[in-house]
Parts: structure tokens; sequence; C-alpha cells
């Protein structure tokens, strides 16, 4: 009778999780030099030579048949929060949250596992026992519903989850989980899905909730493989001005909208929700507005707000011309410059534009156009446009003024903040049913007619 092998020793690819038998210096299946590590593997672990796996036969079933599941949601007590969420987190979904190192993203969850009054397990592969005492002490938060784990093994996490069945699982950070069965460092591509992966499949058979922290790149991005980003429901992006405002966003949504914004302040409570943002973007100041400057308000999910844009146009230091614009893409930026220069005869092709968004929101909206193109020609002819006036309108090639979306609550957000003169697209339809107050708002057809009225000595 042939004996029976006790294992043997495997080379396993540490990117992408390739396996085989013998050495290579490049792995031939994602490219890497260098990645493959010496492993020994248990002989039950690969099947035999002609052997059957037996698998689950899986039958179609007409869709018409299936009962569409009640997205049952667990609110976090944290109103900004929820709203980023799509009204709370969903039960049986994971959320990634990524941001960079200090921004809050710890903070936040403490705070919110907190106010949830589930029980909650939080997973911690980072810091100590002490020093997430330490932060709930400085939160002054209630911690009666939460237990701690301070790990970084999957397997020991797995262990502890099916022992004391948590309503809301926190990782903080999912880059320091490890399982042997994925290599031997943590942090790899592999070790990275593997970790995930088991999680997220351990939250969808139970009524839990599963964040997952995320480290970022220094481009802003969520670090690790892309597919990190499929497996979850909802990934969130945590952002920051210079000032102490930071900006929750989704970037990815299943339950519900990637359009809001949660907007809170850091201070040594924590993070605090703002309640009133309207205004939270607008330079409060006592005399009149500077040239270089023109207001707008938006739109970020459900809510509206008024932001002030700022340009400067100096002339260009060397042979190519630059456009420094970290919250208005710089290629829409250089667009509305060269429409100005086309069609008002404004020159900016030997100047170097600096665009700037007072309180550090970054803008996507199509509606800033017309105050982007406002804010250049101020900027360039050292004219100031008055402190009341706001501008709406995207802005086409030709110059001319095209509609947009939902101007009627944007009217009632500027006028409410005290803009008394508002600018808005002519072919716009939606604000005459009579709901609009329209004294003090202007329809204009085209970029001339709009600098002609707001510039001209008359005005």
């Amino acid at each position: 009778m042939a004996k029976k092998k006790s294992g043997g020793i495997a080379f396993r690819c540490s990117s992408c999780g390739y396996s085989q038998p013998k050495w290579l210096g490049r792995c031939p299946s994602c490219g890497e030099w260098n990645t493959f590590e010496e492993q020994f593997v248990e002989a039950a672990a690969a099947p035999a030579v002609g052997a059957v796996r037996s698998v689950d036969e899986a039958h179609p079933i007409p869709l018409e048949q299936v009962e569409a599941q009640s997205t049952a949601r667990i609110t976090t007590g944290i109103s900004e929060f929820d709203r980023v969420l799509g009204g709370g987190a969903v039960q049986r979904s994971a959320v990634l949250i990524g941001g960079e190192p200090g921004i809050g993203k710890s903070t936040l969850l403490l705070q919110a596992a907190a106010a949830t009054g589930q029980h909650v397990l939080y997973v911690s592969g980072e810091e100590s026992a002490g020093q997430i005492r330490g932060r709930a002490d400085r939160l002054n938060v209630p911690l009666k519903n939460i237990e701690l784990l301070c790990t970084n093994s999957v397997e020991n996490i797995e262990k502890v989850l099916n022992a004391v069945h948590p309503l809301v699982v926190i990782i903080d950070s999912v880059q320091t989980l490890f399982s042997p069965q994925a290599g031997s460092i943590p942090g790899t591509i592999n070790q990275l899905k593997y970790c995930a992966n088991e999680l997220v499949q351990w939250v969808k058979e139970r009524d839990a909730v599963l964040f997952l922290t995320a480290h970022v790149t220094k481009e802003g991005v969520i670090a690790g493989p892309k597919v990190l980003e499929h497996m979850v429901d909802t990934v969130i992006s945590f952002e920051r001005n210079e000032d102490d405002v930071r900006f929750l966003r989704a970037l990815k949504n299943r339950f519900g909208s990637v359009d809001e914004l949660g907007i809170f302040r850091m201070d040594e409570k924590g993070l605090a929700a703002v309640q009133d943002p309207a205004a939270l973007f607008i330079i409060q100041r006592q005399g009149e507005l500077p040239a270089g400057s023109a207001t707008v308000p938006i739109f970020e999910g459900s809510r509206v707000f008024m932001v002030e844009i700022q340009a400067l146009t100096v002339p260009a230091k060397g042979a190519m011309t630059r456009v420094f614009s970290d919250k208005v893409d710089s290629a829409r930026v250089s667009r509305v410059a060269a429409v100005l220069e086309k069609r008002i005869g404004l020159r900016f092709s030997d100047q170097d534009i600096y665009i700037n968004v007072a309180g550090g929101i970054r803008l996507r909206e199509p509606a800033i156009d017309l105050a982007l193109a406002l804010a250049l020609y101020s900027a360039r002819t050292d004219i100031p446009a008055q402190k009341t006036q706001a501008f709406i309108g995207e802005l086409s090639l030709a110059g001319e003024i095209r509609p947009v979306r939902r101007l009627k609550p944007l009217i009632k957000t500027a006028q409410g903040l005290g803009f008394g003169k508002l600018y808005v697209p002519a072919a716009s339809s939606d604000t005459e049913d009579g709901d609009v107050d329209m004294r003090g708002v202007t329809r204009v057809d085209n970029l001339g007619e709009v600098i002609k009225r707001v510039f001209s000595p008359e005005t």
C-alpha cells in the first residue's frame, strides 16, 4: 500500500496569489518580478488527479418570481454620515471609507459606533487598546455597546465574530489584515482581496454591517487593487480643506445617491456636523467684493450651497502658460478662458491662471461656468463685480448661456442669503410657474450680454 504524502513545497506570488511548484523570477500571471515565496502546502489542499469536486448545482428562476428584499437600515446617529450613506447603513452591506492619515476616519467610526446603540465589534490592527480608549475618553462617547479586538489576523477575527455576533463590524484598517492563506506579507494585493472577501461574505450571510477604513495613495485614491472597491457596496471618500472642515462624499453607493455631501468640523470633541452649511463657503466681508471673485449657488445632492470662485491672472513666467486649479477641473478653466479670448477678445494666452474656491469644496457642476467666466474677466481687467450679484449658467463654446437643472432652488437659496441681483439662463422654463420671486433676476442669452450688464459703468 502506497504511503500517503504529507505535503510539499510550492511557490506563491505575493502580488496576485499565482502558485506553481518551482521558483520563477517573474510571475507569469501578473508580470511582477521577485514576488514568489516558498510555502508549505498540505496534501489535503490539492485534489487527487482525476478527482471530481462536488459543486452545488444552480438553477435559473424567473425574475418575476423573485421577492424583492427590503433594505433595512441602521442609522449611525450622525446626520451628515447618514445623509451620505443614503439614510443609514443597509444591513448585509459593506462600506469602505478612504482618506489621508489623520483626517478623522477612526474618530468618525468610533463616534458612529457609540451613537448607533447597537452591538459593535471594533477591530483595530493599527492602534493598541489603550490608544483607542484614550480617544474614546477625549470624545466623551458611551462605551457600553462596543467590544474591542486588537488583532490583524482574519482567522482570529472570524472566530470572534462567530462567538459574539455583532450587528456592526468596524475594521481599522483593511491594509493591516493578514491571513497565511494569502501569503506571508500583509498589505499585498492578494492579502487585501482575500481578507476583505472573507469579512464581506460573513456580513452578507447575517444582518450585520461592515465598515472598512482604507489608506490612500499620494494621489488621494484608495490604495490597493480596484477590485476592493467592487467587492463592497459603498465607497466613501473623506477629504479636508485648508481649514478644520471635513467633507464626506460617496464615490459609489448601491443603496443611495452619490451626489450627497456630508460636512463636518473637527474640534477637541471630535467631528461635529455643520448644521447650516448653505453660507459656509461665502467669505463675510465688510467692504466691497475684490476683483477676481464671483459667487454661484450649486447643488450638492439635495442641498444648495453658495460658493465663491476666486481667480487670479499674472503674466506667464515662461513660454508655456499654466493653469493652477485643484478645486475646479483645470481643463474646464482652460475652456472658459478660451471662450473669453475668442468671443470677448480678452487675451489669456500669455497669462498664468490661478483658481481657488473659498472653503475648499470641489466643484463639478456645469452651472459654475458663468461665475467662473465672470471671475476670470474680473481678474484680467481688475474690475470687481458687485457684492450682491450671483451668476448661474453653463457656458457653450459659442459663448451662449445654456440652461441648468433645478434652477428654482438655486434662485431661492441665493435670494434667501441676500443676493438681490441674479443672472440666469434665458432658456430656463422651470421658474415660470410663479413659485419664484423673479424680482432682481435677469435672464441672459450670451456671455457678452452678461459682461456688459455687470461691468458697464451704468451698473
